[in-house]
């Protein structure tokens, strides 16, 4: 991998890890035209999706710092531990795809563009049916509870799938429980941090264990992890803004128009 095709796909990464239209679908989609294929292609989905971890952060970063102060400051329950303890709860679905089924999942990367444009067009669906139940109903919708946060858990699991938008899934299944536009994509944002910290704390460990080996040069890994980096930080601002404004129809059609193409290049 060139540091010019690094640049390329951390951009791809960055863009469309918060927008819903499937990062890990756009960067297969990347590796395919730009011919970029092999065991490289894992560290570098690993190094850029740091990076997005980490530009949430930096844009939810009064949100977390309360978070973190709330929950650690005081001995007494309240709802900054209640928050946290309903984040921790939508983790688990996908704390059990990893244990028990990661290589099945990564064995679902690299296998063509079929996939891809499948889960493309799931993602498209679920987007518009989303806004579509939104805006019929009349209330405004209710806060995140621990109903809600095991179910969009379930979608955060399912959106392991290449082609299934993780940011995507969640917010329209949030939208579909009823929970409000302004703390669904909040709330699908925050709960991706610790899984993607974890796994690459547990695959860092494994470096320096000599279990697995770095198969990307340094310059293209700098060069991926920046560019996710920063276009991370502008698609986060930008995804909030338009949860709120309910203009999720527009990356419906955008996936419906990608997916379709997938699968038509791949048929053909």
């Amino acid at each position: 991998m060139s540091w010019f095709q690094a640049l390329i796909l951390g951009i791809v990464q960055g863009l469309t890890e918060f927008l819903p239209v499937s990062s890990s679908g756009h960067l297969e989609i990347g590796h395919a035209l730009l011919d970029t294929s092999g065991e490289e292609n894992l560290s570098f989905a690993i190094i850029v999706h740091v990076a997005t971890v980490l530009s949430t952060l930096v844009v939810l970063w009064r949100e977390v710092l309360s978070l973190f102060n709330g929950t650690l400051t005081t001995f007494r329950w309240n709802a900054e531990k209640d928050y946290v303890a309903k984040i921790f709860v939508s983790m688990i679905p996908v704390f059990v795809v990893g244990m028990f089924f990661k290589d099945q999942v990564e064995s679902f990367f690299g296998n063509g563009l079929l996939l891809v444009g499948i889960c493309l067009l799931v993602t498209a669906a679920l987007l518009a049916l989303s806004e579509w139940l939104q805006k019929k109903r009349q209330n405004s919708g209710h806060e995140v509870s621990y109903r809600d946060a095991i179910i969009i858990g379930i979608a955060q699991a399912c959106a392991v799938l290449p082609g299934l938008s993780r940011s995507g899934t969640t917010i329209a299944t949030g939208l579909l429980c009823g929970v409000k536009k302004e703390s669904v994509a909040q709330f699908s944002f925050l709960m991706v941090l610790i899984p993607i910290l974890g796994e690459a704390m547990l695959d860092g460990l494994k470096l320096i264990k000599g279990e697995v080996t770095v198969n990307i040069d340094v310059l293209p890994a700098m060069v991926g992890f920046i560019a996710a980096f920063v276009t991370g930080c502008l698609a986060c601002r930008f995804m909030l803004e338009v949860v709120r404004r309910q203009r999720l129809v527009w990356f419906a059609v955008y996936c419906a128009i990608v997916g379709s193409m997938a699968i038509i290049t791949t048929l053909c």
